[in-house]
């Protein structure tokens, strides 16, 4: 068992946490929320889907976080072309000029990093979209009959454009469901378009320094589950999960009216993991009702399935979810 974390290490841990944020500022401008809700998911372990309209800075945004992290990063431009030999690698037939010899060798692919951006990831098809499940929740690539495994860690960030737009696939639940958040970018404040308006058109670029390495990570993914959540927080996850499916006896109404199915059990796994992530990025060793709270969208909106009146009547995920975190009571003891 690990020896209990003591106020000046959590304290040294939380700084470098801080230096993190203001490395990906020198870049970014605003996003706050999103910026949060990135480092949450890596430091639970999860991999991140950010979604919003082309010129937003999603790709920015990752790239910013590669640099401030020491890490191995690539980038994988999905297209519509795009095989999966592409991502995981593909077998190469070699000759030793010595003895004539031949052999197949297994040249790796971009997948094996420690950073992965898959750009536009819904932009390819499915056949190449799941070239990428077993990465994601395996930490390994089969090919050929061998297991490879992934280095550590390996943190995937996909950016995807909204389904509306036209060249786009949705992605499969079996795909959907191996992300821990859902992060949604919408368009900047006036304040903050201005700020990006002049550090993106003069000379001096916001350059990234490097504040953190592979092994401080892993340190952190460790202690975020060292947070303590209580019991009767537990209790409401796996009611809000439950209640989240319409055959369920205590789905509200608008459950039962707005969805096709609901949250599976890692729901409630990303729940947990997210919100204790959250309390340990405030500098906290519990979390609270709040962190659930606000983690809540970007941990289920993209596990629910949206029924025909939904669409007609122009629910979201969201709305849901907002009903959800309303009609599924606190437990009190």
């Amino acid at each position: 068992m690990n020896a209990p974390i003591t106020e000046t290490q959590l304290a040294q841990q939380i700084e470098k946490l801080a230096q993190l944020r203001q490395a990906i500022a020198q870049a970014i401008v605003g996003q706050h929320d999103v910026v949060e809700q990135l480092l949450i998911g890596l430091l639970a372990g999860g991999h991140c889907l950010l979604e919003g309209v082309p010129g937003l800075g999603k790709t920015l945004l990752v790239r910013s976080l590669g640099q401030a992290l020491d890490l191995p990063f690539r980038r994988i431009q999905f297209t519509p072309d795009l095989m999966p030999s592409d991502i995981l690698g593909t077998e190469l037939l070699e000759e030793d000029h010595g003895t004539g010899k031949r052999a197949f060798r297994f040249q790796q692919g971009p997948i094996f990093t420690s950073l992965l951006l898959a750009d536009e990831l819904n932009r390819t098809p499915p056949k190449t979209q799941a070239a990428l499940l077993e990465a994601m929740a395996e930490r390994t690539v089969s090919y050929a009959g061998t297991t490879w495994p992934l280095p550590a860690p390996f943190f995937v960030l996909a950016t995807q454009n909204p389904l509306e737009q036209a060249g786009t696939y949705p992605l499969p639940e079996a795909q959907l469901d191996r992300f821990l958040l859902h992060i949604k970018l919408d368009y900047p404040d006036e304040a903050d378009e201005r700020a990006i308006l002049a550090q993106t058109t003069g000379n001096q670029t916001g350059k990234v320094p490097k504040v953190m390495e592979g092994g401080d990570i892993l340190a952190l993914q460790a202690l975020v589950r060292d947070v303590h959540m209580g019991d009767d927080l537990l209790l409401w996850i796996t009611r809000l999960v439950r209640a989240s499916r319409p055959a369920d006896a205590a789905a509200p109404a608008a459950v039962r009216n707005y969805l096709r199915w609901g949250a599976g059990p890692r729901a409630g796994q990303s729940l947990v993991l997210a919100a204790k992530a959250r309390a340990l990025l405030q500098g906290r060793l519990a979390a609270t009702r709040d962190d659930v709270t606000a983690l809540a969208a970007p941990v289920m909106r993209h596990r629910l399935l949206l029924s025909f009146a939904a669409e007609a009547e122009q629910k979201q995920a969201d709305d849901v979810i907002a009903e959800l975190l309303q009609a599924v009571p606190f437990p009190m003891h």
